[in-house]
């Protein structure tokens, strides 16, 4: 589905649960279809209730969604990752790791993980060692970041078909500009199977005949899996050709740069991002070879499969005639490939079963190309919506951010000695808590005006950073909810709008107070400064981990805990005992909010 996850910051969080491999055990214990349901159209899977009465016995509760919540999720994870994620389609396992496969290009991206918690159910799906669990700091959606800048522009060959997009979300116009030369590329009609073995059985046998004649081939996969299973036909019938693909995208410049030399064939996963270069000849080019060439056709591009979005498939095709040059395409298509399985194949099935034709004989027809292209906008059209529906739900999020990184911005000015937003700073303070501006001025002249003004900005950062945080995750649990609205007959639009306004205020009034109230009761009996030289290595070494040293001895002798701040100020701490026994990371809060201590007070 082409529906861009945003982009992220963020953190380690906890250690992850070994329920992820819990989860992952019962989930491969159920049937589709009767335990569960999926919607291929909205890439959605659910339990059916007599799936949740299976788990519920599996996990010995009598009510699964009371009794223990975080098994719902990693039970629906589980599934999503099971149902819904194929191994060298959508990631590939390497070196023991689960690595996400880009949509469009087709390359590893190493850095980038699955967020909620999939990528860990798939992890455990692979049977390999599940990666540290991680915590949101920032986030935004690709469209947002883009819109940041004043000016904005772009140049491809395939924005045509996503010209109503480009000028809905960005308001940009999208102008053809007519080629260089003319193009005088042969595009042939598609020509559709009813199996998929009989469409590459098809596809080999084309290749062979042009392998035969000398004219190079290039052949476009949707995943790697159907990558290696072509390049394993090809191997029986001892054609020589070169795979490219997420397993050795290192070999890719050297792969592509004699894709166009006389007979070469050249298997690829999604040419989107590579391929323009492509010499007729080879690199560096042969004359006697490019004009064998020249002759026998140019590059024959071959599609083993249409893709949801016209753009790939248009990449792929833009690979040939370039710059002039001759070059012919076609796509084979068979009913059992995912885009006519899903979303359009039952017309020309019906027309295949009428006239009686055999799963070898290929339907090539202006229908069948129609029929692919109408299947095609039916996609395109839901997953602009997605994406739509996406940026609208991020721009509320987007007038959140917009405050928060305000308000961080003048704090961060007024600890950098900026004092223009001081009486701004004050004014919101004292609306939320008893820090007044006579307060304010007391605690400048007991500190020295600079030590104050960088004590507000620390504090006030780490109070502001670690609210946004958990207001993030709570906008996202809104937003995984809030289409359940609709079933009240309520716009669920609206409602997030309405939610998350609401949650925002309530936000706001926490930082301003929480930042006053801790600010009314600083002290320098609790702040005592250390020497500049100390003060920097001290800061460095203990900011982040908020580490206790034991250099300090009390009246007894015993070590007395020193915590210094990232200021290099020592704040003293005393040791009281509650008489209450501890309470474990992982055992209930005592708030009595349902959570573990760890997820909880114990953050």
């Amino acid at each position: 589905m082409l529906l861009e996850p945003p982009l992220i910051i963020s953190s380690a969080d906890a250690k992850p649960s070994s329920r992820y491999y819990d989860a992952d055990r019962i989930v491969k214990t159920l049937a589709k279809g009767i335990d569960y349901e999926v919607e291929e159209k909205f890439r959605n899977v659910t339990l059916t209730d007599l799936g949740i009465r299976r788990v519920e016995r599996l996990l010995g509760v009598e009510n699964l969604y009371e009794q223990d919540f975080e098994m719902v999720h990693l039970i629906e994870e589980a599934l999503t990752a099971h149902a819904l994620y194929e191994k060298d389609r959508d990631y590939v396992v390497k070196d023991g790791k689960v690595i996400i496969v880009d949509q469009f290009t087709g390359r590893l991206l190493p850095n980038n993980r699955f967020s909620h918690g999939l990528h860990q159910a798939i992890e455990a799906k692979e049977g390999v060692e599940i990666q540290q669990e991680s915590k949101t700091l920032a986030e935004i959606s690709y469209q947002n970041y883009f819109r940041m800048y004043k000016k904005l522009a772009g140049m491809t060959g395939t924005a045509a078909t996503e010209a109503e997009e480009f000028y809905k979300i960005y308001k940009l116009e999208v102008v053809v500009i007519p080629t260089n030369k003319p193009n005088i590329r042969k595009d042939h009609n598609d020509v559709i199977y009813k199996t998929e073995s009989a469409k590459f059985k098809a596809v080999a046998d084309d290749i062979a005949e042009r392998h035969a004649r000398g004219q190079p081939v290039l052949v476009g996969t949707t995943s790697v899996e159907k990558s290696e299973q072509l390049h394993a036909l090809l191997v029986r019938r001892k054609i020589p050709h070169e795979v490219l693909n997420a397993k050795n995208h290192e070999k890719e410049a050297l792969i592509i740069a004699q894709a166009g030399r006389k007979g070469a064939v050249t298997i690829s996963t999604n040419m989107a991002g590579r391929g323009v270069d492509i010499v007729l000849g080879g690199d560096p080019p042969d004359e006697e070879q490019q004009k064998e060439v020249l002759e026998k056709g140019g590059l024959y591009v071959i599609g083993t499969e249409r893709h949801e979005s016209r753009r790939i498939d248009n990449q792929l095709r833009g690979r040939a005639g370039r710059q002039g040059d001759p070059g012919e395409t076609r796509f084979y298509v068979s009913l059992q490939d995912d885009l006519m399985r899903v979303f359009g194949g039952e017309q020309v099935s019906r027309l295949m079963d009428r006239f009686g034709i055999d799963e070898t004989i290929p339907l090539e027809a202006g229908l069948v190309t129609r029929s692919i292209e109408s299947a095609q906008k039916k996609v395109e059209g839901f997953n602009f919506d997605r994406r739509k529906n996406v940026v609208e739900m991020d721009d509320v999020i987007n007038v959140h951010r917009e405050v928060i990184y305000k308000l961080r911005r003048r704090i961060l000015e007024l600890g950098a000695g900026i004092t223009t937003n001081k009486e701004w700073i004050i004014g919101k303070l004292s609306s939320m808590s008893v820090l007044s501006s006579e307060l304010w001025e007391q605690k400048e002249r007991e500190f020295g005006e600079e030590t104050w003004y960088k004590i507000v900005s620390d504090w006030s950062l780490r109070v502001i950073d670690n609210f946004w945080m958990d207001h993030l995750v709570d906008m996202d649990q809104v937003r995984e909810g809030i289409g359940l609205r609709g079933y009240a007959q309520r716009d669920p639009m609206v409602e997030y709008k309405k939610e998350g306004h609401e949650r925002f205020e309530i936000l706001l009034a926490r930082i301003y107070s929480t930042i006053g109230e801790r600010l009314e009761k600083a002290t320098t009996d609790s702040v005592v400064r250390v020497s500049p030289s100390e003060s920097q290595l001290l800061a460095r070494a203990n900011y982040l981990h908020g580490d206790f040293e034991s250099g300090v001895r009390d009246e007894m002798g015993q070590a007395s805990p020193r915590f210094v701040d990232p200021l290099g100020r020592v704040v003293k701490v005393q040791a009281v005992t509650s008489g209450k026994e501890k309470v474990g990371r992982n055992d209930p809060c005592p708030c009595g909010s349902g959570k573990k201590y760890k997820n909880c007070h114990g953050r």
